[in-house]
């Protein structure tokens, strides 16, 4: 069984722009009736409508009318509707402190030696995961974690 996964992104500011994206997504039902690998509209294909100045147009896939959400996750990053990465940094935050807890109750030596790989191996990589996305908002974060 193969999934197909696919994103499209386009700014949209006219109508033009949303017969352009329209006329997009009708290409890729056609590609994927071709090839007999249908998407799932009914459950995964949604839209994200960003920025202030989009016009909220409908989309559809195979007739249905696709869902719109506020926000979608995509390879461990959360991108919302207003393009901000709080949920993001604060998800990073919590899992971090979950590790923190697992190394807590789990290792009784708590010198640098001993915390200082398990920090490095299983708390840092939380943290870091996809910091290239969102290091503007780098303040945040340090507001969140202190």
């Amino acid at each position: 069984m193969c999934q197909l996964h696919a994103k499209i992104y386009m700014v949209v500011n006219s109508q033009e722009d949303i017969e352009s994206l329209r006329n997009d997504m009708k290409n890729l039902v056609k590609w994927s009736v071709d090839w007999q690998m249908l998407f799932n509209a009914d459950n995964l294909c949604k839209i994200t409508h960003t920025g202030h100045s989009n016009c909220h147009a409908d989309y559809y896939m195979y007739c249905n009318k696709l869902k719109t959400v506020d926000e979608e996750q995509d390879l461990g990053v959360t991108v919302s509707k207003d393009l901000k990465w709080d949920k993001q940094c604060s998800q990073a935050v919590k899992k971090a402190n979950r590790m923190l807890e697992v190394i807590k109750k789990n290792f009784t030596d708590r010198s640098r030696k001993t915390i200082m790989p398990l920090y490095k191996s299983l708390v840092r990589p939380h943290l870091e995961y996809c910091v290239n996305v969102f290091q503007f908002r780098a303040r945040i974060i340090r507001r969140i974690l202190s």
